[in-house]
């Protein structure tokens, strides 16, 4: 992986690649920024949604690239874009995802209510930037800070997990624990947004060994509910934490000696609270969907890989507890 800081690397990527006509994929939000790139696609959709995957293809048409410019959702459909055409990625992420490093990806289905996954996108190149991120709101930011704490939490006792891995996955926990709070206090502070960036950047490249139950629940309720992915992390990281606290003890405590703290899940949860309310009604999160949700979890991949199996009984508790 190909990995800059600063817009200005952009061009020089992009050279480096041989990808001359690229097309861009973000969102409205992006519209006036500044690109050296000729094709625009702003019609990118909450959680990558079909619609937005479809259009975006469309448009790719000829180009030779793609730069996707924004939170997950402009790069999960710029993932699905490269796996159906083959196009390699420069993502400049916006938010504190950690979409940028992996080639799998979701695509919200809002007719049946599901979050469809894929895999395959050309992820090589990322051009960070902290500047972009200083205008983004502090729940948005505590939200998609808990969704790259996530990556740090489950990467440490997935099955496929590493020494290397678990040092960039110690280190991130670490800046997003330290720097997190830093930035809901004070939005505008560019060193305290690199310094979060920089722990999202790390939870990212520790994502590429996989997830867990916490990161099935917030995707199951991302897809039913269109509900934001960061903040169903910062609701349901804790007690997923806690169910496999019996198995992966020992992983958990090393979450806390990277956070500074000796209870991991009780800084998660303070952590997760700057992203929101924890209980699922406040989401608008029907009671009597609960066991229904709970089956859709259990069926998710990353419920499976969790280090404690995690059938929908199992699950439907924990909703319980969250909501």
């Amino acid at each position: 992986m190909i990995v800059r800081w600063g817009l200005e690397a952009l061009p020089g990527v992009l050279e480096e690649l041989s990808v001359r006509d690229p097309l861009l994929i973000s969102t409205e939000r992006w519209r006036d920024l500044d690109l050296p790139v000729a094709r625009r696609f702003y019609g990118a959709r909450p959680h990558a949604e079909v619609a937005g995957v479809r259009g975006a293809t469309d448009a790719s048409a000829g180009a030779d690239g793609l730069v996707a410019l924004g939170g997950g959702s402009a790069i999960d459909t710029s993932k699905a874009v490269s796996s159906e055409t083959g196009l390699p990625i420069v993502s400049i992420p916006t938010t504190y995802s950690g979409a940028e490093w992996t080639q799998g990806f979701g695509m919200r289905d809002p007719e049946a209510g599901i979050k469809r996954s894929g895999g395959g996108a050309r992820t090589v190149a990322i051009v960070y930037d902290p500047s972009l991120t200083l205008g983004l709101p502090a729940g948005e930011s505590a939200g998609t800070a808990m969704n790259a704490l996530a990556h740090c939490a489950e990467a440490l006792y997935t099955r496929r997990r590493t020494d290397d891995t678990d040092v960039v996955a110690m280190d991130g926990a670490k800046l997003i624990s330290d720097w997190l709070p830093v930035v809901i206090e004070r939005g505008d502070d560019l060193e305290a947004r690199r310094q979060l960036l920089e722990g999202a950047m790390y939870a990212g490249a520790a994502l590429r060994v996989g997830m867990g139950l916490g990161h099935a629940m917030a995707q199951a309720l991302g897809g039913r509910y269109g509900l934001p992915h960061g903040t169903m992390n910062a609701v349901c990281l804790p007690v997923a934490l806690r169910y496999n606290q019996d198995v992966a003890a020992t992983e958990i405590a090393r979450l806390g000696e990277a956070m500074d703290r000796g209870d991991a899940i009780a800084r998660v949860r303070e952590l997760g609270g700057l992203a929101g309310p924890s209980r699922l009604r406040d989401y608008g999160v029907p009671r009597e969907d609960l066991e229904t949700l709970a089956e859709a979890v259990a069926e998710r991949a990353p419920a499976k890989a969790n280090p404690r199996p995690a059938p929908s009984e199992a699950v439907l508790e924990l909703l319980e507890e969250v909501w």
